[in-house]
């Protein structure tokens, strides 16, 4: 994508747009999506900037409730992540997620000049017995990065984003990302759109050191995941519940930054 001017940018999505794990210190939820906002406004007056995700939205969700706004909000730079919901928790046909993410895409191509979609991560290489999402999420992406191709989309892609990885990267549910992996997407997102950036420019300490943890204390840390992530996570799928239910969009309309 070439560099040009943007004054304004919307963000469409679910949880891994909202920003969860990624707190301010009065509690709100930053993430990446705001840390790229926050970066572009330091080179334009007025910047506005919206996110529209919500957490737990699938991808039917988000084209439906989210795509329909960029008519009304007219932004200069779109970016939208959608699918893993369905992904982790369905047996969906990758094929035909795809075929639906190319007409979500479509769409908002149609009204947008500028458009970055995200290729999701490799779940089998942080949650325990995922070798099944793993094989559907791989099948997507190259769905993804496919239609992105035919429709001129940048392409975001986690699948292979170097030290996305490492333990420092991620929250301890294992899901979603730390707030050094949202200043990790952060900067791989404004690197893609033609500014000058990294890792080191956005996380709070880029030096620190994350050690290791011996067996035991693995262990401890799978129980406690157990626990406190996968059974409420489960218990909410029985019940046809999501974790967005009742949840308003971050930022529904634009904000100044």
């Amino acid at each position: 994508m070439a560099k040009a001017e943007i004054d304004s940018f919307v963000a469409l999505g679910d949880s891994f747009t909202e920003g969860l794990w990624d707190f301010r210190p009065d509690g709100s939820l930053r993430g990446w999506a705001d840390r790229v906002a926050e970066q572009l406004a330091t080179d334009v007056p007025g910047f506005r900037y919206a996110n529209l995700s919500v957490r737990g939205r699938k991808l039917d969700e988000i084209a439906d409730e989210q795509v329909s706004q960029l008519e009304r909000l007219k932004p200069s730079l779109v970016a939208v992540g959608a699918g893993a919901n369905d992904i982790i928790r369905t047996k969906a046909s990758p094929a035909e997620l795809g075929n639906r993410f190319h007409c979500m895409l479509g769409r908002i191509v149609d009204m947008n000049d500028q458009v970055i979609a995200f290729a999701g991560f490799d779940p089998r290489k942080r949650i325990p017995m995922t070798g099944g999402p793993g094989e559907r999420a791989h099948a997507y992406n190259e769905c993804i990065r496919r239609s992105a191709a035919m429709l001129g989309v940048t392409v975001v892609d986690l699948w292979s984003l170097p030290r996305l990885y490492e333990d420092r990267m991620w929250a301890p549910d294992r899901l979603h990302l730390s707030s050094d992996g949202h200043a990790l997407v952060a900067a791989a997102v404004l690197t893609a759109i033609g500014r000058s950036t990294t890792f080191e420019d956005l996380a709070e300490d880029p030096d620190a050191d994350y050690p290791s943890r011996g067996w035991i204390a693995s262990r401890a840390e799978d129980a406690r995941w157990l626990v406190q992530d996968v059974a409420p996570w489960a218990y909410r799928g029985m019940r046809g519940r999501s974790s967005g239910d009742g949840q308003e969009p971050k930022f529904p309309d634009y904000v100044v930054m």
